[in-house]
């Protein structure tokens, strides 16, 4: 053990004591909310700058209607369908619209023509603009009047809370998403960064001729232990820096916009029986920023906070294994590139199933399996985590996680330890089942 000791603390302190890791460390936690907060203020800022387009719009119909927006400029023309198009093609304007005599109950050939595609959002809101006016002349051709339809249109928000032991606590189903999102990108980027980092590191000693002096007084499975559990300390070092930074940040904004900790206990515990204007006027603060931080102290952060390490352990354990396995079969990272794609492939599932199935349905069946599997379940648990998942799943996926980085533990050290000394190889599966059969 004093030597697996002295192979973590040696890669632990030689990438810590790098200028990259001091500026990745600092700069990271600073920059992608930076970019982010650019990004979302360059398009408000285009959103209000917005040119306006023209639209040319041939329509036949009896009772759709076009008015004009701060987005778009609707011009009727007249004429057949081909001079039309015609005259489009030699103006500068956006977009030509075709719309025939319609059917209201089966309304087709409606055609949109533009010099370039237009986007998703564009002719989606055209056709929900259509669907909505086909909607409201059938309503009124079943007898309802304008007035009536006109007091239908209501906009609807609703309100979401979590009953849990009686407790009733607003849902913070959207801040939560976000949460879970970052938290699987970062577990996704430590995993793909640092398991790179252990690639690379056994590729260069294996190559330096240093890995066969080393191997003669430290066994090959405590050498591979050593530099995964090191690099791994570096990771969680960083991590630990960037939530103590996270902290700070919170607290400065909190302290920006007037939102003390005794205000949020207030509001949490004292104000619960005040009317809404009572609350404003002893909160004195924007209630939509005060409500926001409510929300984030109602999140069981240090709940969260320790499984993630955990999994993000968990998973770097079990991937970067797999990956020092790989540098030790290799001499060049451009040979470790056919062994990448089954290594990562399942992290990318992960990834994808926390777009496509837990932010719709945390609780459905696909998103379970892909948080108790243990190659997926560092990001999609991390994901559910926030919405409430239940304790024996939770327990479950931590065991079936532990067992997993065990066995792939188990099974890197059966191929480092003979790929480590092996040079010039031709290295495929083949291969890989070759040296993993071998006796010691």
């Amino acid at each position: 053990m004093s030597k697996i000791w002295l192979i973590i603390q040696r890669e632990f302190l030689s990438r810590v004591r790098k200028k990259s890791f001091l500026l990745a460390t600092l700069l990271v936690p600073l920059l992608f909310p930076a970019i982010m907060g650019g990004m979302i203020y360059i398009a408000l800022e285009q959103d209000k700058n917005v040119e306006q387009r023209t639209i040319q719009i041939l329509n036949n119909s009896d009772f759709l209607k076009f008015e004009n927006s701060s987005k778009y400029k609707y011009i009727a023309v007249e004429g057949n369908v081909d001079q039309a198009k015609i005259v489009f093609s030699e103006s500068d304007d956006f977009a030509f619209v075709y719309i025939p005599k319609l059917d209201i109950e089966n309304p087709k050939g409606i055609n949109f023509y533009s010099k370039s595609s237009p986007g998703i959002s564009l002719i989606s809101e055209f056709e929900k603009n259509i669907e909505r006016q086909i909607r409201d002349v059938k309503l009124l051709e079943s007898g309802i009047s304008q007035a009536v339809l006109d007091k239908l249109k209501t906009n609807v928000k609703i309100n979401s809370f979590n009953i849990k032991d009686g407790e009733e606590k607003k849902s913070s189903s959207e801040l939560i998403s976000g949460m879970g999102y970052v938290m699987g990108m970062l577990i996704y980027i430590f995993l793909f960064v640092y398991g790179n980092q252990v690639m690379q590191g056994v590729i260069e000693e294996k190559n330096s001729k240093i890995i066969e002096v080393i191997v003669s007084t430290v066994k090959p499975f405590h050498l591979m232990m050593g530099k995964v559990v090191g690099v791994a300390s570096v990771g969680l070092f960083q991590f630990m820096i960037w939530v103590l930074i996270s902290i700070g940040v919170t607290m400065g904004a909190a302290s920006y916009f007037g939102v003390s900790s005794g205000q949020q206990v207030m509001m949490k515990n004292v104000m619960e029986d005040l009317s809404q204007e009572q609350q404003l006027e002893a909160a004195e603060v924007n209630p939509e920023v005060l409500e926001v931080f409510n929300m984030i102290s109602d999140i069981p952060v240090l709940k969260i906070a320790t499984l993630f390490v955990f999994y993000f352990l968990g998973g770097y354990l079990l991937y970067g294994a797999l990956f020092a396995a790989i540098g030790s079969a290799v001499d060049t990272p451009a040979d470790a590139q056919q062994f990448m794609l089954p290594i990562m492939l399942p992290v990318i599932i992960g990834l994808m199933g926390l777009f496509m199935f837990v932010f719709k349905d945390p609780n459905g069946v696909v998103s379970f399996w892909l948080s108790i599997i243990p190659f997926t379940s560092p990001i999609v648990m991390m994901g559910r985590v926030g919405f409430g998942v239940p304790l024996w799943e939770i327990v479950l996926s931590m065991g079936l996680l532990a067992t997993g980085f065990v066995f792939t533990i188990w099974l890197a050290g059966r191929i480092y330890r003979v790929g480590i000394l092996m040079h010039g190889t031709k290295v495929n599966y083949k291969v890989l089942a070759k040296w993993f059969m071998m006796k010691n």
